[in-house]
């Protein structure tokens, strides 16, 4: 009897059937099975996380195996005496980061929660920036309409840059070596560092989180072996290749310091301090009536959200435009642009990489 259970992918045998198991076994499969022993006609094989049942009364399609490797330096397909085509992937690919397509993008905030699209675990999306500049940033303003426990699961992402903040409600998550779950209310904001292991656990009602990430498309991988909580608290743990730090910013135990931007005053929300200066983020507001302040930057990312109140924004030549609560834009490089008549109750998001944003 085998002393072992799970699932088995079936593949033909192929004639003769030592061929198949001694290709198999070359990849670094081990022979589990065997049946009969004077003339095989089945055998199982483990290897890679995969069990193989390869078995000469199968008449189905060859197949198609793609075997995860430590192997730095790529390797060609095999085909297998059986007809079974091998594809070779490393396990722990680099992140691939697509090529920057600058561009200024005004999204404004239009209807209720039909502006909003079905996403991951019930969770609400609307989209910030549509055309992901390339594929390069994403944002989104997501929304949990009735709170509770919610439908997530422990899962990780392949990322470069991930924060979340939060907008209205609050959100409480679970992470991997940082305690008990953390209940994030409005003002304050996760950095989620590559690969940290997380769980969003309950909501209340009309949550909204902003979700500013690089690139746009990532990988999101379960981990549904991890136990909440992990038992450890880890506050200065490295994360992912980079070793980034996980934070939790507390608004309410924030302090303001002048902006780049005179006649404004930011709370830093610690990104850039924990990312080494790849990213920051700050919440910004008036100092009284400010006058209008001119701007431009060589920087990489400058992401602007309206958190309350209106401002004006105006480009070069163009018409000056109101911007209100739910508001956004994206300045590219070396395009001027001046902010002026803030309300008394603005509140602006700025998302920056690098953390510094260089004059142009």
């Amino acid at each position: 009897m085998s002393d072992f259970t799970g699932a088995q992918v079936v593949l033909p045998g192929g004639e003769p059937l030592s061929a198949t198991i001694n290709f198999f076994t070359g990849l670094g499969f081990k022979v589990r099975a065997i049946v009969p022993a004077d003339n095989p006609a089945m055998a199982v094989l483990q290897g890679f996380g995969l069990t193989l049942r390869l078995d000469s009364a199968c008449t189905s399609q060859p197949g198609h195996l793609r075997l995860l490797t430590a192997d730095a330096a790529p390797r060609p397909a095999l085909a297998a005496p059986n007809g079974t085509m091998v594809e070779f992937a490393p396990a722990n690919p680099p992140l691939e980061l697509p090529p920057l397509e600058e561009a200024f993008v005004l999204t404004r905030k239009v209807g209720g929660d039909e502006a909003f699209h079905e996403g991951r675990a019930g969770m609400r999306y609307r989209d910030l920036i549509p055309g992901r500049l390339g594929g390069r940033f994403i944002a989104s303003n997501i929304l949990i309409a009735d709170g509770g426990p919610v439908g997530d699961y422990t899962h990780f992402h392949n990322v470069r840059f991930q924060m979340i903040y939060c907008y209205r409600g609050w959100v409480k998550v679970a992470y991997e070596d940082q305690g008990e779950p953390i209940t994030m209310h409005e003002g304050d904001c996760f950095l989620q560092p590559s690969t940290i292991r997380h769980q969003v656990l309950e909501a209340s009602d009309r949550m909204q989180v902003i979700e500013v990430g690089c690139p746009a498309v990532h990988e999101t991988w379960g981990d549904p072996e991890l136990q909440w909580p992990t038992g450890h608290s880890l506050p200065e743990r490295g994360y992912g290749p980079d070793g980034h730090r996980f934070v939790y910013h507390d608004a309410s135990r924030a302090s303001w310091e002048p902006w780049r931007l005179g006649g404004y005053e930011a709370r830093d929300i610690g990104i850039g301090a924990a990312m080494d200066g790849v990213a920051g983020a700050r919440v910004v507001r008036p100092i009284g009536a400010p006058a209008p302040v001119a701007a431009t930057h060589s920087a990489e990312f400058v992401f602007t959200f309206v958190l309350d109140g209106g401002i004006t924004l105006q480009r070069a030549d163009d018409e000056p435009v109101r911007l209100g609560e739910g508001d956004s834009f994206v300045v590219p490089a070396h395009m001027p642009y001046t902010l002026s008549d803030p309300t008394a109750d603005c509140q602006l998001l700025d998302v920056t990489l690098p953390d510094e944003v260089p004059a142009a």
